[in-house]
């Protein structure tokens, strides 16, 4: 479930309402965007940020972090060059492992086939597709990447039974950008085993959160030469096949750069589905914006602050969503079905019985019982709230306005 509500200035619109946040200290940034307070050692999510805890890097091997190193020209902050060290000497060991498995395993996961292509979840970060995918997943028909595999995508097949419960000490229990669960069991973003198999992304421009943008063309894939994107093609295709070595069932996937790549996809798995989730703009800019700047300060190498970072946010969403509404109509009605956040919140059944309905995903009384059961458990959670200026709401307005008449989300004022 993604982990964040809007307190407005005055009240607001679809279900945001005028409030604190939880009571915590506010500190004013960039174009007004508040977030809460972050001492040295602070609080970040659900715990406090330690060197010792697990990074998204951990599972890269040693060449592709050296090249980043490089290409950054090694402008790590003070307070980071240790972790930038122990990056590289754990990128030798997983070079290693990698070595091995691709040896014991490589020819078995060549010629794994999927047979049932996936099942993609949409929509922009923060706009509630981590809590769509955990509900997609709770049907046993269905399978997904773990955080581990994610993680350890080189030697994920070799290491699996052994290696997440010798550093399961430092894995987090929760997410370093909100209250929810983390878990080396539990359903992850596929773009962050890419990301360790040393494919380029713009997940990668954490890593650097000061310098410009990463790996920019990666988030639609529209213009990279024929060769880098036939790459990616392949190191996806490597990763499921692996995925379904293992648990030989449906994927489902949710990585938010894919909803500017349907038109690869559908060249991947032609019979693929698409499951796209929309949420109230004002939310999702306010979230986004607070996310990028948890994890950047978490999962980099320099030190806050992080120039031009809203504008960034806007930008990315228009050319996600400028390519996503290009490519829609490539999909077969029967094979996408769109869904608000808001209504998945207020009758989760409702809505997945209609997704399931809609997508041919088949009988929807076998998840039943258990989308009932995760409901009942989440029922008491609640989001964190943070504060959006007029101005930002203004400028949500101006630049995403074809969005949320699209999608029914009316401008206030």
């Amino acid at each position: 479930m993604e982990a964040l509500e809007v307190a407005p200035t005055r009240t607001g619109k679809h279900g945001t309402t005028a409030g604190e946040s939880r009571g915590e200290g506010m500190t004013g940034s960039p174009k007004g965007v508040e977030t809460p307070r972050e001492s040295k050692g602070a609080t970040l999510g659900g715990y406090k940020d330690r060197p010792w805890l697990l990074r998204f890097w951990e599972g890269i091997t040693f060449y592709p972090w050296l090249r980043l190193l490089v290409r950054h020209r090694f402008r790590v902050s003070p307070s980071r060059i240790a972790m930038a060290a122990f990056l590289l000497a754990v990128g030798v060991f997983n070079w290693l492992l990698a070595v091995i498995q691709l040896v014991l395993w490589g020819r078995k996961i060549t010629r794994t086939k999927i047979d049932r292509h996936p099942i993609f979840v949409l929509g922009h970060w923060r706009a509630g597709t981590t809590w769509l995918h955990e509900l997609m997943v709770l049907d046993p028909r269905h399978t997904f990447p773990t955080t581990y595999a994610c993680f350890a995508p080189n030697h994920y097949l070799l290491s699996r039974r052994v290696l997440p419960r010798l550093i399961s000490v430092f894995m987090p229990t929760l997410r370093p950008m909100d209250n929810m669960p983390a878990g080396w069991d539990r359903p992850q973003e596929e773009e962050f085993a890419l990301c360790n198999m040393g494919v380029p992304s713009p997940y990668l421009t954490m890593v650097f959160g000061r310098e410009p943008p990463q790996d920019d063309e990666y988030l639609t894939l529209r213009d990279l030469p024929p060769r880098a994107l036939a790459r990616w093609k392949r190191a996806l295709v490597w990763f499921l096949q692996c995925v379904t070595l293992v648990d030989p069932k449906r994927i489902v996937l949710k990585s938010p750069p894919n909803t500017g790549r349907v038109k690869t996809l559908l060249e991947l798995f032609p019979d693929a589905r698409f499951v796209h989730i929309v949420r109230d703009p004002y939310v999702v800019f306010a979230s986004t914006v607070n996310l990028w700047k948890r994890l950047y300060r978490y999962q980099g190498l320099q030190a806050p602050p992080y120039p031009g970072l809203e504008e960034r946010v806007f930008e990315t969403f228009r050319r996600m969503y400028e390519a996503f509404e290009q490519d829609r109509a490539m999909i077969h009605p029967s094979r996408l079905c769109e869904v608000r956040y808001e209504d998945l919140m207020a009758d989760p059944v409702a809505q997945m019985r209609r997704i399931y309905a809609e997508l041919e995903l088949g009988q929807f009384d076998a998840v039943l019982p258990a989308l009932e059961k995760y409901v009942r458990a989440k029922a008491d959670y609640r989001p964190n709230r943070y504060e959006i200026s007029p101005e930002a709401r203004a400028e949500v307005a101006r630049r995403w306005s074809d969005f949320m008449d699209r999608y029914g989300y009316a401008a206030e004022g």
